[in-house]
Order: C-alpha cells, then sequence, then structure tokens
C-alpha cells in the first residue's frame, strides 16, 4: 500500500547542509567516508568505495547505551521492526524482514554474523555487547557475500581485540530486582592479544508501563561470556582464537498479558569456538583461513498443572541446532583493482523434540567479489556466488532433498565532491527452505506433516540509490530502496488433512532510509562534543500482492533519535528516544483459528543515560553510571499480548584500571 512521503524534504535535510559546510571534516572528528568496514566486501575497505547501505554502530555508543544485548542495541538504533518478547527472546527486522530466533539460522530472512561467520541463531538477546568493538549492519541483500538468509540484510558483531592493559569490573542494580555484574579486560604483550568479558544478571518479574505486574516476566540468570586471543606470527599476520557463548536460566515464559502463565519457564544458550588465521603482504593482498563449531539450544518447560487442555504433556519441548564450517579466502590487489575469492563450507544439525529425525544441511559455496576504481572518483563493484545445498531427513523417512542457487550483485559509487558520495545498487538474496519443508513426514498432534520437494527458495531483488556525506562535524545519508519478494513458502493445509508447505506469496517493499547528526559544539567553540542525531526508515510500499494488503507485523515509519552531551571519555548524558509506527498484526489473544488481524498501536519510548568519572588515581578511576529507561513509563509491546517493562531505573559503578 502507497504512502506519501516527502522525499524532497529529506534530500534538503542531507544535500544541502552537506554542500553548506564545506569540504573538509574538522581536525579530531571521525572521517565517516575513510571509515574502514570489513562486513560489505568479506575485507577491508572504506565506506567512500561501498555501494550498499551500512550502518555501524562504535565502541563508543556501544558504551554509552542502556543495552545489554545486541537486540536492545538494534532496538535503540530504529533500524528496523523488533520482534520481542519477555524471557530473552528477540527478532530484529530490516526493511520489511527479520531474524529467526530458532532453528537453522539458514531460514531466516536477516542473517547475524559473529567476526564474519555465521553465528548459528537468529536471536540476538543472546549476544552481548560488554566484549563487542563494533556493530556493522548492511541494510539490504547480503547474500552474494554470506549466502541464504541475507535478505533484508546483514548484522555482523565484531568482538574487541586486545590493544592495551586495562582491567574493569563494574556493578550495579535497579528497579525489578535487577542485578547485574561484570568483568573484563584486554592485554596486549608482545607478540599475544587478548580481551574478554563476562556478564551476569538477574531480573523480577516486572510492571507494565500501564502498572500492572506481568507475572513471570523475571530471569533467574543470565550470563554471557566473549573473549578474543590472538597471536601474531610476524607482522600482518595472525592466529586467533574467539570464543563466545551465553545461558539464560529459568527465563519466565508468561504467556499472553490476558492469561499468564505463571509456571512456565525457557532455558536458551549459545557458544561457539572460532579459530582463524589472516595475513597480508606488503603490497596489500590478503587472506583468511577460519574454521568454527557452534551450537543454539532452547528448551521450554510446560508443566501440565498450566495446561488444562489436556494438549500439553508435561514433557519440555526443545531445539538444539549444531553447526561446523570453514572459510578460505583471498583478496588481490592492485593499484585501483581489488579480487576476492573464496569458498564457504557449513554443516548444520538440527534436533526438534517435536520430530522424531534430525535433520542436516550441507552447504558449500563459491563466491567472487572484484572492485575497481577509475579517475579515483567512480568505483564499480560487483559479485557472483554459487551456492549448494542437501538436505537430508534422518530414519526412519530418510528423505534427502539437492538444490543449488546462483545469486548476482552490482553496484557502482561516485564522488563528486570530496566528502559527498553517492551510490547505485541491485542484488539479489534467497532463503532456502527448511529440512521439514522439503522431506518431513511425520505425525503431530495436529495430524500428518509432509514436506513438497518441489518447494522453490524465497527469493528477493532489491534496487537501491542513495549518498552519504560529511562536513564541519555534520554527518549525513539518504538512501531509497525498491524490493520485490517471491516465491514465500507458507503452510498448505491439505483436503487430506495432513499439513505441508507450498510457495505462494509476492511482496513489494518499498522505502526511503535517513540519517543525520550534527557536532553543535564545534560551532559554539565547546571542547565537549554535543550531538543530536535523527534515523528514519519509512517504508512507502509494504503490500502483499496476493491480497493487496499490508505485510503483517511490519511498521511504516521507524524513527530514532538522539542527543549525547559528552567529553569524549567517560563522562557524558545521552537521551535517545525510538518511535514504531503501528502495525497489522494477528490477534492470538482471541483464542480463535485463523487469528483476526487488528492493529497494534504506535508508541514512542524514551530512554537516558548518564556517566560521571568522578575519581582517576593511579590505581584507577571510578565512575558511577545512572541509567532510566522508558521515561515516560509507555504502555507497550513489540508483540501484542506481551507488553514490555515500564519505568525503571539502575545504577551502576564502574572502576577501571
Amino acid at each position: 500500500m502507497k504512502r506519501p512521503v516527502t522525499t524532497t524534504l529529506c534530500t534538503l535535510l542531507v544535500a544541502v547542509p552537506l554542500a553548506a559546510q564545506g569540504d573538509q571534516a574538522p581536525a579530531g572528528e571521525t572521517s565517516l567516508l575513510d571509515e574502514v568496514v570489513v562486513t560489505a566486501s568479506r575485507g577491508r575497505e572504506t565506506l567512500r568505495t561501498v555501494s550498499a547501505s551500512i550502518t555501524v554502530i562504535d565502541a563508543a555508543e556501544i558504551r554509552q547505551s542502556t543495552s545489554r544485548t545486541v537486540a536492545d542495541l538494534l532496538a535503540e538504533q530504529g533500524l528496523g521492526h523488533i520482534h520481542r518478547y519477555p524471557g530473552n527472546l528477540a527478532a530484529v527486522g530490516v526493511r520489511g524482514f527479520r531474524t529467526d530466533t530458532h532453528g537453522n539460522d539458514l531460514q531466516g530472512k536477516v542473517l547475524v554474523l559473529l567476526d564474519g561467520r555465521r553465528a548459528a541463531t537468529g536471536n540476538l538477546a543472546k549476544i552481548f555487547t560488554k566484549n563487542v568493538e563494533r556493530v556493522e549492519i548492511i541494510r539490504g541483500p547480503g547474500a552474494v557475500q554470506y549466502g541464504s538468509a541475507g535478505m533484508g540484510g546483514v548484522i555482523n558483531v565484531i568482538t574487541r581485540q586486545g590493544r592495551e592493559n586495562s582491567l574493569f569490573m563494574e556493578a550495579g542494580g535497579g528497579s525489578f530486582g535487577h542485578g547485574e555484574g561484570s568483568l573484563g579486560g584486554s592485554a596486549r604483550l608482545d607478540k599475544v592479544d587478548f580481551s574478554a568479558a563476562v556478564t551476569h544478571a538477574t531480573r523480577d518479574s516486572y510492571d507494565t508501563g500501564g502498572g500492572d505486574l506481568y507475572a513471570n516476566s523475571g530471569v533467574e540468570g543470565e550470563t554471557g561470556f566473549s573473549a578474543n586471543l590472538g597471536y601474531t606470527l610476524a607482522e600482518r599476520h595472525r592466529l586467533g582464537l574467539i570464543v563466545t557463548g551465553s545461558e539464560i536460566r529459568d527465563a519466565g515464559s508468561p504467556d499472553y498479558s490476558a492469561t499468564p502463565d505463571t509456571d512456565d519457564t525457557t532455558d536458551k544458550s549459545n557458544a561457539s569456538l572460532d579459530l582463524s588465521y589472516r595475513g597480508e603482504n606488503g603490497a596489500g593482498d590478503q587472506w583468511l583461513l577460519r574454521a568454527f563449531a557452534g551450537q543454539d539450544e532452547n528448551t521450554w518447560f510446560d508443566p501440565t498443572i498450566s495446561d488444562p487442555s489436556g494438549w500439553d504433556d508435561g514433557l519440555p519441548s526443545a531445539n538444539t541446532t549444531r553447526q561446523q564450517g570453514a572459510q578460505a579466502q583471498y583478496t588481490a590487489s592492485w593499484e585501483h583493482t581489488t579480487l576476492t575469492g573464496g569458498l564457504d563450507l557449513l554443516h548444520y544439525r538440527v534436533k526438534n523434540s517435536w520430530d522424531p529425525k534430525k535433520s542436516t544441511y550441507n552447504n558449500p559455496a563459491l563466491f567472487l567479489l572484484a572492485r575497481t576504481t577509475f579517475l579515483e572518483k567512480l568505483t564499480l563493484a560487483g559479485g557472483l556466488r554459487q551456492d549448494w545445498y542437501r538436505v537430508e531427513m534422518e530414519e526412519p523417512a530418510g528423505n534427502s532433498e539437492d538444490d543449488r542457487q546462483l545469486t548476482p550483485q552490482v553496484g557502482l559509487t561516485l564522488d563528486l565532491l570530496p566528502q559527498l558520495k553517492f551510490r547505485l545498487q541491485y542484488a539479489q538474496a534467497f532463503m532456502m527452505p527448511s529440512a521439514d519443508q522439503l522431506g518431513a513426514d511425520y505425525q503431530s498432534f495436529a495430524g500428518r506433516v509432509r514436506g513438497n520437494a518441489q518447494l522453490q527458495p524465497e527469493s528477493s531483488a532489491t534496487w537501491e540509490a542513495g549518498m552519504d556525506g560529511e562536513a564541519g562535524g555534520l554527518q549525513g545519508s539518504l538512501g531509497f530502496f525498491a524490493t520485490d519478494y517471491e516465491d514465500k513458502i507458507v503452510s498448505d493445509y491439505r483436503a487430506d488433512g495432513s499439513t505441508s508447505w507450498k510457495n505462494l506469496g509476492e511482496a513489494a517493499i518499498e522505502g526511503i532510509e535517513a540519517q543525520i547528526s550534527y557536532n553543535l559544539g564545534l560551532p559554539l567553540g565547546l571542547s565537549w562534543e554535543v550531538r543530536p542525531s535523527l534515523g528514519l526508515t519509512s517504508l512507502t510500499t509494504y503490500e502483499d500482492k496476493s491480497s493487496g494488503e499490508d505485510l503483517l507485523y511490519t511498521s511504516a515509519t521507524e524513527l530514532a533519535a538522539g542527543l549525547v552531551v559528552g567529553d569524549g571519555a567517560d563522562t557524558f548524558v545521552r537521551l535517545n528516544l525510538r518511535y514504531t509506527g503501528s502495525q497489522k498484526v494477528e490477534d492470538w489473544e482471541a483464542a480463535s483459528y485463523p487469528a483476526p488481524l487488528v492493529e497494534l498501536d504506535p508508541f514512542t519510548v524514551a530512554d537516558l543515560a548518564a556517566s560521571w568519572r568522578f575519581l582517576e588515581r593511579d590505581s584507577g578511576k571510578w565512575i558511577l553510571r545512572l541509567e532510566l529507561r522508558n521515561l515516560g513509563d509507555e504502555d507497550y509491546a513489540y508483540v501484542k499480548g506481551y507488553p514490555m517493562p515500564g519505568r525503571s531505573l539502575f545504577v551502576g559503578l564502574r572502576w577501571e584500571f
């Protein structure tokens, strides 16, 4: 459905100030276009030559945020739709698509990476931020680099490397029985570098913005751990070992607020091990060899007493995904051209307690990415990736299916002004069917479930154009995109009473993205940063072509506004507001099937964080932190029936050496 948007105003918002401010960034300011990113081309390059829309959340923003997990961090940024429940469960959306929170992450539509390889989960509430250096988000397709699931975007969480000797301890507490402690640090000694952090927290059930206790919404314990160890073999040659994990125990699973369930709980965990060798020669050629393994688990405990219908036998249900993989790539560099080629190998093993069989996925892929620059102004980039899939359902069925997918991408950037870049890109993406969808054959409580070997991958094609620029403390970007989405996989309820799947449904998603920030401290001659910011995602079209209706669980407008005042170090005040527009959703609280469609109200949430370094000695420095979340006590929910916490306070004390 079309909605008007003042694109001319947005263009002026970004372009006119950039042109008026002059050509050069002031001394001490971070250069936006010369910032190095690694996600778009699987290697180091500056934003100046990237044709995709990329958002970077750096270490300073992460430290100033009230977020503890990547899910909360992205919600704060207003990147797109958040699908969040109590009990540390959150999917994150980009451009009308979102991550898959359970099972094989090949079936998500937004891909989550840890240091450039698959995280094996789409639940970003399992990834803690204490040892995160930065987060890079590709808005739009990333399939040519990373394969299945990169339709709406790619979220790459990059852990911190040890570059100096430091140590920190912090503890705090606040509303709703929130208690939290963290320990971490980094070290650099000769050829060895190390960085690590561990966080543990507990929370009781919370009150909603409406003043009602939402029973069984607390967490008995949640722990996140991350460590990055490196050994420098020689200059520009590094062996790396990264260990990441999280464990969430006895997280309340309260069901809908209209009928809260007071005894259901969930356990969740994610763990991974990553071993890599990176090298580079004097000519700028780079290479990477990597092997990794991980496991993602979810267990739901539903005592029989909480289910008077008798459907529940009281036994826990569980989902386990085991992942193994390898990457090998080489980048050859010439004066104006780089060429990156490589091999990805993935193996998944998925077990669901409701399915008597395990399923395995084997996915080898070859990719080639190229970039060349003409006259130091025009950069042309492109890529091609071939994925092969084999999906097997173990005994008793023993079904197996094969498929393949060829994915192209092409883009260009143009520097007409020293501090203003224009970009244009066309990219395709896809999502492979699951093992169940292709080859299932089992009896469930609702009847027979059978796969459909004729299913095609879901696919999309996206055109986008935009510009990014900076000048005189001002940074901004503006982009437009249009996506055609085809072959959506939906349930197929057959006449014989069995359930299967089929390709049915097309969608059109179009929109505008804009970001702008300005350091007012520069023209005011202040030594402190005073930076307001604004980020907007407006979907002008998000239509299901088969029905002509708006897509479900999709907001037309996501807005994030902020103001930070700080000394560039440990003393700052940061105010953040995020607005989520109304969306059409299914009302499962109505206890009818199919669920009726209703409109979820829009909401605005404001958070405030303040930090003050009040003591600094040779033995270390002390920092006091105050957080006020949901300042306006907004009564809101990302998913109907699952309200989020009301106003809360957190106070913490941090020691650093």
